[in-house]
């Protein structure tokens, strides 16, 4: 079903009538459908009846800060409500040559917007799980309460990991300091696996799905690696623009390890073993 007020702003902009739409994929949680509207022009709708009242209003300002010069191309959201939200439809073509390298050095160009603290203005969601990002000084710290320990606590709630596990989790999070280099607070899109990389009409690089936020680029790139790791050439034409510090691969299961929790909450404890690798990898 299109939501009225869809059909409504369609209308109104000049658009005309819906004339025809078909399901595409919308990815693990929400519907995807394109439409064509009796003008010619095409869009691409996102639908769910069960999400919570605000996860499309949150989607769209994350589209909206994404939006930097240089960077990866990113869907114009044009209208949101309590259960869909209607965007760009990019129409994806097959990726350019150079588009590896040409995603590594547009990815480095956002991240190397940065604050002064790290958070977002809004809390958002990563997939279908609210994620906190109130206003945060200090990197560890905010990645310690905002991401491990929430995480954490909610599968605790839900059953899904053990107290020692979770206590070894806690652990890990006050020797952050020790195991990450410092870093600034980087526009990031939030959610980078392979599902969010796509193309544009011109085969050029672009992401979709923000969980967006400012924290730290290097959990960023370690979310490339989680489900199918990116060419070398995206982390080589990468660094070119923005130089990581040594070791960054090393740490990448750190980071990891909030997106797994995630995984556990949203899908179960199929995920739990990768959990408790990672645990016992940096106990």
């Amino acid at each position: 079903m299109i939501p009225e007020p869809v059909q409504t702003w369609l209308t109104e902009n000049g658009y005309g009538r819906v004339a025809s739409s078909h399901a595409v994929g919308g990815g693990c949680i929400n519907n995807g459908m394109m439409l064509e509207t009796t003008s010619g022009s095409s869009f691409f709708l996102k639908t769910n009846r069960s999400t919570p009242p605000d996860m499309f209003a949150r989607e769209m300002d994350g589209l909206l800060a994404l939006q930097v010069e240089g960077g990866p191309v990113v869907p114009q959201p044009y209208l949101y409500g309590n259960n869909f939200i209607l965007m760009e439809d990019l129409s994806p073509a097959p990726p350019y040559s150079d588009y590896w390298p040409e995603f590594g050095r547009r990815l480095a160009a956002l991240h190397l917007h940065t604050n002064a603290q790290f958070g977002f203005a809004h809390d958002n969601y990563i997939g279908s799980t609210p994620q906190p990002n109130a206003w945060t000084d200090d990197g560890y710290a905010f990645f310690a309460e905002r991401r491990f320990s929430y995480m954490t606590r909610l599968a605790r709630e839900r059953g899904l990991i053990g107290a020692g596990d979770a206590g070894a989790v806690e652990h890990l999070a006050t020797k952050l300091p020790d195991l990450i280099p410092a870093q600034p607070a980087a526009l990031i899109h939030g959610d980078l696996w392979s599902g969010n990389a796509i193309s544009d009409s011109l085969g050029a690089p672009a992401i979709i799905d923000p969980a967006a936020h400012f924290g730290w680029a290097e959990a960023e790139l370690a979310m490339t690696t989680l489900f199918g790791s990116f060419p070398p050439a995206f982390y080589q034409a990468y660094e070119e623009v923005r130089p990581l510090e040594p070791g960054y691969r090393s740490r990448f299961p750190i980071y990891n390890l909030y997106h797994l929790l995630n995984h556990l909450n949203i899908f179960g404890r199929s995920y739990l073993w990768q959990v408790q690798s990672i645990i016992r990898q940096f106990a």
